[in-house]
């Protein structure tokens, strides 16, 4: 029994000599920083010659229904950047561009002349501005014929080059 006391009294003795551990430091909360809001930047208008500018990505797609047909162009998965749709029923052709526009119109340029056309805030989710026209507007036939692109501009939107696939004829075709 002595043997076991003396082996045992060490042991004893090495574990008061050890020291608890520290309980854990409580990490200080971060204070929930603010976000910081910033203005969205004013869209611009691409420099040099409307012609010059780059084409805007995206392509055309050409759909028919009750109401006549519509040509959407944009990018797949998203909201049409841009419509031409044929309203039978009204006899109007309706070109829409996507966004909040402040200008009060619509600026269409092409190869062979350019149109500013009245237009006001036709929606609001997702928010177009739209221009109505008349089926037999020659800036149609100048938007269709134009040297592989035409030029749209909002004032407070960002200024586009958009290519003139065979949708933008059919189109107006279909409202003649």
């Amino acid at each position: 029994m002595r043997l076991k006391l003396l082996i045992l009294l060490p042991v004893l003795a090495l574990a008061a000599c050890a020291s608890p551990k520290p309980a854990p430091v409580p990490q200080p909360v971060p204070k929930p920083v603010a976000p910081v809001v910033s203005e969205a930047p004013k869209p611009t208008r691409p420099s040099g010659e409307w012609i010059d500018w780059p084409i805007e990505p995206g392509t055309w797609v050409y759909r028919a229904d009750a109401r006549g047909s519509i040509a959407l162009f944009g990018i797949a998965g998203a909201d049409a950047t841009l419509t031409l749709r044929c309203d039978k029923g009204r006899s109007r052709i309706f070109l829409s561009v996507a966004g909040t526009g402040a200008g009060g119109s619509i600026l269409i340029r092409t190869s062979s002349t350019m149109k500013s056309l009245p237009a006001s805030q036709a929606s609001a989710t997702p928010a177009y501005y739209a221009a109505e026209i008349m089926p037999r507007d020659p800036i149609l036939d100048a938007m269709a014929f134009s040297r592989g692109r035409f030029a749209v501009e909002v004032s407070g939107l960002r200024s586009m080059a958009i290519p003139n696939w065979a949708e933008l004829g059919r189109v107006i075709e279909d409202c003649r």
